[in-house]
């Protein structure tokens, strides 16, 4: 017996309102672009940016400017302090941009400042990390490199198997690879690499009338940029456990939206050539959605409890799997199947005109 969330026969119009989804989602992330730009760019953690960084937890309430009064004089520069996880926690971070410091050195120093300021507060280290600026930045260049990698691979698999176009998809990586090789001898940096990959990737998809593929990839980076933007109005860091919640965000929604390409390719087989590819989106989209469902909810269930019950040290990546499976779970339906309507259907070859002499036709029936 199959479990059935929807009922069987149910046709709810979802391309009817794929524009106002498309809108939708372009103001969210409009507002984290601008929210980027204001901030100058997204607040890196330690991982990313080089320093130090000390949590710390308290047995009483504490604020964070008492905090940061009581360790203003340990001559740690740029001292940054700041709540970590849920506030009943009592528990805190505090960090600075030295990174050529011996750790036990600034531990003490740390806990003299905290017992003589705050004696009463029952204070405890829990932890301290330190990365120097060249390792954070060549973590930043992996972790970028790791993303795009992962959205062209997902190209070259959707090419493959939806269109059966191997080679397409091998040139298109060729292609990409050369626009890459150029772009280095000029001098580009890890950033504009990637986003100019980006871009190649999606040109490419385009012009060699890669449609799955460029549906899928489209929906990946909606997933992904949805999820930077909420980061960045949230005013969260990105570390690398964050990259590693985009990283699974990408293979959940790749897996959502194989589920409706696999229905609609069912569909253009076997059902009548006359019928509308808008209708046969809809009916594959109406047909997956108890499945959809069912694997967002269960998927969400299980998130949520981390979430709630994981404490603060996964507090941060199981908020990005939340926005990300909510995000990717509605790029599979408004994202990238629309695709396929709006922009895949300008990718199909006309089909050749039908003879109209009565002579030429009865010819090619007989």
């Amino acid at each position: 017996m199959v479990l059935e969330l929807i009922r069987p026969g149910t046709n709810i119009n979802f391309l009817k309102y794929r524009k106002l989804a498309y809108l939708i989602s372009a103001a969210i992330i409009l507002a984290g672009v601008v929210s980027l730009a204001v901030k100058g760019g997204p607040r890196f953690g330690v991982d990313f940016s080089g320093g130090l960084s000390i949590q710390v937890r308290f047995a009483k309430t504490m604020d964070v400017e008492q905090i940061a009064k009581a360790v203003e004089g340990v001559g740690l520069e740029n001292i940054v302090v700041q709540r970590f996880g849920q506030d009943d926690g009592n528990e805190f971070l505090i960090r600075a941009s030295d990174h050529e410091i011996n750790q036990e050195t600034v531990r003490t120093s740390i806990e003299s400042a905290l017992a003589k300021n705050l004696p009463d507060s029952g204070y405890a280290v829990q932890r301290l990390e330190m990365v120097g600026p060249k390792v954070g930045a060549d973590l930043r260049g992996k972790a970028l490199e790791a993303i795009f990698y992962s959205v062209l691979l997902i190209a070259i698999y959707i090419s493959g198997r939806f269109e059966q176009r191997w080679m397409a998809a091998g040139l298109m990586a060729a292609g990409l690879s050369g626009g890459i090789y150029l772009l280095k001898l000029v001098g580009a940096s890890t950033v504009w690499l990637i986003v100019a990959a980006m871009a190649i990737t999606l040109v490419l998809c385009f012009v060699m009338r890669l449609k799955y593929a460029l549906g899928a990839v489209v929906a990946d980076l909606h997933d992904i940029l949805i999820t930077i933007a909420v980061f960045s109005l949230l005013d969260l860091e990105f570390d690398l456990t964050i990259v590693a919640a985009l990283l699974t965000i990408l293979g959940y929604s790749l897996n959502d939206t194989i589920i409706v390409y696999d229905r609609i390719r069912e569909k253009l087989r076997g059902v009548d050539k006359s019928m509308p590819f808008e209708q046969v989106i809809n009916q594959s989209v109406n047909e997956t959605l108890s499945r959809t469902i069912l694997t967002a909810g269960t998927t969400l269930i299980t998130v949520s409890c981390l979430f709630f019950l994981g404490g603060p040290v996964i507090h941060d990546f199981s908020l990005a799997m939340l926005i990300g499976i909510l995000a990717g779970t509605y790029s599979s339906v408004f994202v990238a199947s629309p695709i396929l309507l709006d922009l895949g259907s300008g990718l199909n070859k006309p089909a050749p005109a039908e003879p109209t002499s009565g002579p030429r036709v009865n010819a090619a029936r007989a």
